[in-house]
């Protein structure tokens, strides 16, 4: 009775390890990520009348090609990457999906994000938001029985006052960890997205808006 046990266990461990190892090759294709996730919205405010135009980010980062890969425990990686558009355009919707939500105070305003490669009006604006990705990654390594997953950003946020064309420059780097037993792209997603949320929200602290200009909180 007692080996037909110890049998079942090194059957059960064996079919586990087949199990995983089965998912844990990487084939080298590509998994796009997400990043505009839903914000929850402030309780109605009526918008302060100020015109926020936000600017394509500048991708300053090394390698364009993804934003990081998994490495499988038998070999092989999966890539990734952001959907649909360009990494900067999609970072700047994520901003603007944050401020028409709930940005300085807690309250919505009024944020437009500017067609790629187009002269922003200085008419339609109070303040003209633009940035530069320097870093923004996500990378999955898989072990035995879990897969550890890391994210790293470093964004430059840039803004220009136009009612006294003063401007403001705020440099913002993140990092998190996570491990997980049973992986999922999805982790990779919520993560770098929660890496993304963190830069605004620091961004957002660090700054105000006063008389239709943004400037260095006090």
């Amino acid at each position: 009775m007692q080996q037909t046990r110890g049998r079942l266990g090194i059957g059960i461990v064996l079919t586990v390890s087949l199990l995983m190892g089965a998912g844990c090759g990487g084939t080298g294709k590509t998994f796009y990520l997400d990043l505009q996730q839903k914000q929850a919205a402030a309780p109605y405010m009526e918008p302060e009348p100020v015109r926020i135009v936000i600017e394509p980010f500048e991708d300053r980062r090394l390698d364009w090609s993804r934003l990081g890969l998994r490495t499988h425990l038998w070999g092989g990686v999966t890539n990734f990457n952001v959907t649909g558009a360009r990494l900067g355009e999609v970072i700047a919707q994520v901003l603007a999906d944050r401020l028409k939500a709930r940005g300085w105070k807690d309250r919505a305003w009024t944020v437009r994000v500017a067609s790629s490669g187009a002269v922003t009006n200085l008419n339609d604006a109070d303040i003209v938001i633009s940035g530069q990705v320097l870093e923004l990654s996500v990378n999955a390594k898989s072990r035995f029985f879990s897969t550890v997953v890391t994210t790293s950003s470093n964004l430059v946020i840039a803004a220009r006052n136009l009612v006294d064309q003063s401007s403001t420059t705020r440099s913002i780097e993140g990092a998190q960890r996570e491990t997980v037993f049973w992986f999922s792209e999805d982790d990779v997603q919520q993560l770098l997205a929660s890496t993304l949320k963190d830069d605004i929200d620091r961004y957002l602290v660090d700054t105000m808006i006063e008389r239709k200009a943004l400037r260095p909180a006090r």
